[in-house]
């Protein structure tokens, strides 16, 4: 089931899409719950989908605003170079490392589906990055690999846009280029687990202006998403409402000869099979 946080008539609430209709879960269950970040804290996925498939519709689904479908992240946590030939798109020699690239974002750096991504005065090197991005659900500590899927609650799809030469400011680490205010974007939903039939063959799209830049399944992946779950959960403690964003294919605009940066006017769609399409524009920023 899709799950959203939406705003309509200025009013915040959350709930489910079934056929470009909108069931609203304000209220429902229980004064506490009100976005998707507290059903997925409480344990509430379940419960919601059961009460989804006894009520009807409220609205449409072009009546609302959608916002991110995690408003308040604990922790979004990314993985860099994870699928294959990735690493011979740096063309720097290096072989492929026995374990993954991780590194951190804020929450102000995404915006939801819908929205423009900003390319700052600082830069103009704006790129994308389509990428699946987990939901936990249930917390863990040093996560065996074979009950990492036990930990989803869901899937949802992140373009993880980059400052391409903020990247390389310091030797050990890309935190500046990763986290400019609304450079990436998380979105359109949140599809819940039990929809996901087999996390090792999900297929990621990204296109720009219509024309496909990113194709490629998570059976490429270097460092599956099980094993994800199990290496980050050992060197810290995964808590329902942490996203973990599982890299990206080839073909960001940076490994182009030359680089094709996005501009304002642009569009970015990130496809992924089985949850949606992620869909931003690009502006400048107004200082």
């Amino acid at each position: 089931m899709k799950f959203i946080n939406f705003e309509r008539h200025g009013k915040i609430s959350f709930g489910a899409v079934r056929d470009d209709q909108v069931v609203d879960l304000g209220g429902k269950l229980g004064d506490d719950i009100r976005t998707v970040d507290d059903l997925v804290i409480h344990g509430l996925v379940s419960a919601a989908r059961d009460i989804c498939a006894g009520l009807e519709p409220d609205f449409p689904l072009d009546e609302i605003k959608l916002l991110k479908p995690i408003l308040n992240p604990g922790k979004v946590i990314c993985v860099g170079v994870n699928y294959a030939n990735r690493n011979e798109e740096y063309k720097d020699g290096s072989a492929v490392k026995k374990y993954p690239s991780i590194f951190m974002r804020t929450p102000g750096s995404l915006v939801a589906h819908g929205e423009n991504l900003v390319r700052p005065p600082e830069s103009e090197q704006l790129d994308y990055e389509g990428e699946i991005v987990l939901v936990i659900g249930k917390g863990g500590r040093r996560i065996p690999e074979s009950e990492a899927y036990n930990h989803i609650a869901g899937l949802t799809i992140m373009n993880e846009g980059s400052i391409r030469d903020w990247i390389r400011h310091a030797k050990f680490n890309v935190t500046q280029g990763k986290n400019f205010e609304r450079s990436g974007s998380l979105g359109p939903w949140m599809v819940s687990a039990d929809e996901v039939k087999d996390y090792t063959d999900l297929r990621v799209r990204t296109r720009v202006n219509g024309e496909t830049r990113q194709d490629d399944t998570t059976a490429s992946m270097m460092y599956p998403i099980a094993y994800l779950v199990n290496y980050i959960s050992t060197f810290t403690e995964l808590q329902p409402g942490d996203i973990i964003a599982t890299g990206t294919p080839t073909g960001a605009g940076a490994r182009f000869d030359p680089p094709i940066w996005l501009k304002p006017g642009d569009v970015v769609e990130v496809e992924v099979d089985g949850i949606g399409v992620l869909s931003n524009g690009i502006e400048d920023e107004v200082v």
